[in-house]
């Protein structure tokens, strides 16, 4: 804090002139304070300026850019489930046909070609079934062959340990029940030919082999025989009830990715105004500060100005 010291008659030290001139370069740094504040719009613009806000600042920032990778990664995991979901709805369309073609080939009103023409239109939304399966693909990674699990960031413990959730679509996944090669439908698929897949499974029902629809003709019925046709209804209700299975499991993993991603945009703004509190300048008053230190500046250079013509006054004592 600065002293008012006249200095008496001394000329050799001008103490006024001194302290009007500290008071000079406090108020300027003041102002080019205030003003790198209002051009930047922080208070905090170096450690300097506030240590412990700084640290702080610096660890909610931290915090808030993990937050915001783990919204990215919650809104991949959601385009998996979507892309998988839409596949599911499709496949599980076609099932329907085909156990409607099943159905209306049971009836004891259907001839032998209409029971044929029948097996080869159901045969053929077996093949886009196996299409389906084939360009549902997410990553590079296939998502209906069997094989597909992920691990997905969603959050952060206090100690940066990560919070996921996992996304299990292989065969052996016990909470729905499809097992072996998921949706395909033929041994041509390389994820199913590579593990010497059978041909006899589809979607978790055991014998249910829909190649067999093409081998449908006037002199074997096959699959839409009168002996099996109620068999394979039977097994295609059961196929459907499968794929609704898995939907079901991956609507309860989007329902959690939506209470997640509605989560983390509250916290990311709720930590943008922690940070704002603590490091964002006061606009209204670092204006007032500058009004005020910019008055203090002009005031400082007339008492130096002043101050300077005092030891000129003495020198009338030798007139």
């Amino acid at each position: 804090m600065p002293t008012a010291i006249s200095g008496g008659g001394r000329i050799r030290t001008n103490i006024p002139a001194m302290n009007a001139y500290n008071a000079l370069l406090t108020s300027g740094n003041k102002i080019a304070n205030s003003q790198l504040r209002l051009s930047t719009g922080k208070r905090i613009n170096s450690a300097a300026d506030d240590v412990s806000g700084y640290i702080t600042s610096r660890n909610l920032s931290a915090r808030n850019s993990a937050l915001k990778a783990a919204l990215n990664s919650v809104g991949d995991a959601k385009n998996v489930t979507a892309i998988t979901n839409d596949a599911l709805d499709n496949i599980g369309n076609l099932l329907i046909q085909i156990k409607e073609s099943a159905s209306i080939a049971s009836s004891g009103a259907m001839g032998t070609d209409e029971k044929v023409a029948l097996a080869k239109s159901a045969f053929r939304l077996s093949e886009q079934i196996q299409f389906i399966t084939d360009s549902t693909v997410f990553g590079g990674e296939q998502l209906l062959q069997g094989s597909y699990s992920g691990d997905w960031t969603i959050g952060y413990y206090a100690n940066e340990d990560l919070l996921e959730i996992d996304i299990d679509l292989t065969t052996n996944n016990a909470d729905y029940n499809v097992e072996s090669q998921n949706f395909n439908l033929n041994a041509t698929s390389a994820a199913l030919a590579s593990a010497g897949g059978n041909t006899d499974i589809f979607a978790g029902v055991t014998g249910l082999n829909l190649q067999a629809l093409d081998s449908v003709a006037a002199d074997d019925l096959g699959i839409f025989g009168e002996t099996q046709v109620k068999t394979t209804i039977t097994s295609l209700a059961a196929a459907i009830d499968n794929v609704s299975n898995v939907a079901a499991y991956l609507g309860g993993i989007q329902v959690r990715l939506d209470s997640q991603n509605d989560l983390l945009n509250s916290q990311i703004t709720n930590y943008s105004a922690a940070i704002s509190r603590i490091e964002d300048a006061d606009v209204a008053q670092e204006q007032l500060s500058l009004v005020k230190n910019q008055f203090l500046q002009q005031a400082s250079t007339i008492s130096l100005a002043q101050a300077n013509q005092t030891p000129s006054q003495f020198l009338q004592l030798f007139g």
